[in-house]
């Protein structure tokens, strides 16, 4: 059964004649996800410190946002989180996920570093995850002055976000030329690790559930070429090996066309030997964990999110 909350917001947008995002352009449908969090979301926390930053990056400057947790000192080294928000590589910024990234922040005790990797199509494939990979080794590198702790950091994110955050795991633990770059954990919300869209949850979850195959084949056309879904900084499902990398949280959603990729996903770094936990949230939808405005299960499911980030975090 559908989650009530959730049912009841699909009903509404679909009697408010919401246009699915495929109907719009990327310009179009970035503003639309913009506006759309005002219904959706919760009013935002008040934070320790907030900070908009800069990272080189090969394709130019790269846009962060740090946060610190209500009543922490400036000068308190913290664990960190780096998050990538969600949005198909296509839609979504600082913005659209700073309500989530002040919830976590300050319920995990961690500080969070939000990354604005480019997006296409106006930046195609591989331009997120090379985004995404400097702003990582950039926060290494620039940990004492943002005042966290280098051991204790984890990669995190939601759908696209929850993708480029497997990605760039692997190709941290695989990278010669960052040593010592290690995250300490993976929160991976349900995220895409398969472009080939062939999970059985593609079908079953196809239509009706916000996400739709239609959805999800326009920010693929928009991302990247058909020719590169098996590359696994695309896929990271189809890597070599998944062996060696952090432990991670999986969250998947039951009426989401990647609830069975998150779970392939899960089970594969298990069977790698990796410490891996997953939880389904059977009766939500896709993009839900940051509707705590209108979904119960969305506060529950970012509480969950913190007291794991706390508890891998909380000491070296």
């Amino acid at each position: 059964m559908l989650d009530p909350q959730a049912q009841a917001l699909l009903d509404l947008m679909k009697k408010r004649g919401v246009p699915a995002t495929n109907e719009l352009t990327p310009i179009e449908a970035r503003q639309a996800y913009r506006d759309r969090r005002f219904y959706t979301q919760p009013d935002p926390p008040a934070v320790g410190n907030v900070q908009d930053l800069s990272a080189d990056g090969p394709h130019g400057p790269i846009p962060l946002r740090s946060y610190r947790p209500a009543g922490s000192d400036v000068e308190t080294v913290l664990p960190a989180l780096i998050y990538f928000h969600g949005g198909g590589w296509v839609i979504g910024d600082l913005d659209t996920h700073d309500v989530l990234c002040r919830e976590l922040c300050n319920l995990s005790g961690c500080a969070v570093i939000a990354v604005d990797y480019r997006i296409g199509p106006e930046h195609r494939f591989p331009a997120a995850i090379d985004d995404a990979i400097a702003a990582t080794h950039w926060v290494w590198r620039q940990a004492a002055g943002l005042c966290i702790d280098p051991a204790r950091v984890a990669l995190g994110g939601d759908s696209a976000g929850g993708n480029i955050s497997a990605a760039v795991c692997i190709a941290l633990r695989d990278a010669p030329w960052a040593p010592g770059v290690q995250p300490a954990f993976q929160l991976l919300v349900y995220p895409a690790t398969d472009m080939r869209a062939v999970a059985p949850s593609h079908t079953e979850n196809g239509q009706g559930y916000l996400l739709t195959s239609d959805v999800i084949a326009y920010f693929r056309s928009h991302y990247l070429d058909e020719a590169q879904y098996t590359d696994w900084r695309a896929s990271p499902l189809l890597a070599e090996t998944l062996a060696g990398l952090p432990p991670a949280l999986v969250l998947t959603a039951g009426f989401d066309p990647l609830r069975d990729e998150g779970l392939a996903y899960a089970n594969a770094l298990s069977a790698a030997g990796v410490p891996c936990q997953y939880v389904c949230f059977a009766r939500q939808i896709h993009g839900f964990l940051p509707m705590g405005r209108v979904l119960d299960e969305a506060r529950t499911a970012v509480r969950l999110c913190a007291d794991v980030l706390r508890q891998h975090l909380s000491t070296p």
